[in-house]
């Protein structure tokens, strides 16, 4: 069945009781994963986060080592998995003392082969998000990578993303490079994450929140609860409906085939 992982980051501020809220609000949502955001403000750059307000709440939404085991027992005693994203070298260190099963490469990092290369080492599974990223680059990031180590994200990184740009078909050019694909829908609503099971993906990220008045960008196009609720259940009938079975009709038919045919006169 698809993976759904409600993309929290750092809609929290901060704030733990907050997050644990956003976690439990995920669980019950039927999301298979809560996903943060682990960076260092020291290691941030300049740029134009520095005047827009951003900077600031990087600053208050860094989470620390403790802040990190504690999501993550959290989220084990409501039976979610924890994953997060890392965005350098100095991250993922951080992260893999507390889980290496799951880590996320974000669009951004998507080309950033020293951060690939060192999660590989100290990671199971990596999930790449391909926004930002050319076919070409992709696929000489991951040539040599067995492809049982790694996921390809479909993405387009532009928050909100309008429909019109979303360009669903990428993901088949994407089956050609991974064996696992996914979704990272940055559209709002659920709708396009609907149509992307079509496609027969095995991940769909969605970011989450459990109020939109919340700060932050990120809060603003997040998904609600009973959004997130729906399209995990969009999920469970996509498994049902696109489960091939032949090309004859089935049994359930058999009434309609041998009483129902022919019964009327002329």
């Amino acid at each position: 069945m698809t993976k759904l992982i409600a993309e929290i980051g750092w809609n929290h501020m901060g704030n733990m009781v907050l997050a644990k809220d956003m976690i439990t609000a995920a669980k019950e949502s039927g999301a298979d994963f809560a996903k943060f955001q682990t960076f260092d403000i020291k290691r941030l750059k300049s740029g134009p986060w520095d005047t827009d307000g951003r900077r600031e709440i990087y600053e208050k939404a860094q989470l620390s080592l403790d802040n990190h085991f504690d999501l993550k027992n959290y989220c084990d005693e409501v039976g979610i998995g924890f994953m997060s994203s890392v965005f350098s070298i100095g991250d993922a260190d951080l992260l893999k003392q507390v889980v290496t099963d799951y880590v996320k490469i974000p669009s951004m990092e998507s080309r950033n082969r020293e951060l690939i290369h060192y999660c590989l080492k100290h990671f199971k599974h990596l999930i790449i998000s391909t926004g930002t990223s050319t076919y070409d680059e992709i696929r000489s990031i991951v040539v040599n990578i067995p492809k049982d180590r790694y996921t390809l994200l479909h993405c387009v990184s532009s928050y909100p993303c309008k429909f019109d740009v979303v360009n669903l078909p990428r993901i088949n050019n994407l089956k050609d490079l991974s064996d696992s694909v996914g979704f990272s829908d940055h559209t709002q609503g659920i709708e396009t994450s609907v149509l992307s099971l079509g496609y027969d993906i095995k991940w769909i990220e969605k970011h989450f929140t459990t109020n939109n008045d919340l700060p932050g960008r990120d809060n603003e196009f997040a998904v609600l609860p009973k959004e997130l609720k729906r399209l995990s259940e969009y999920i469970k009938i996509s498994e049902e409906v696109m489960n091939y079975k032949g090309c004859d009709y089935q049994k359930c038919e058999t009434d309609s085939r041998e009483i129902y045919g022919g019964r009327w006169n002329g």
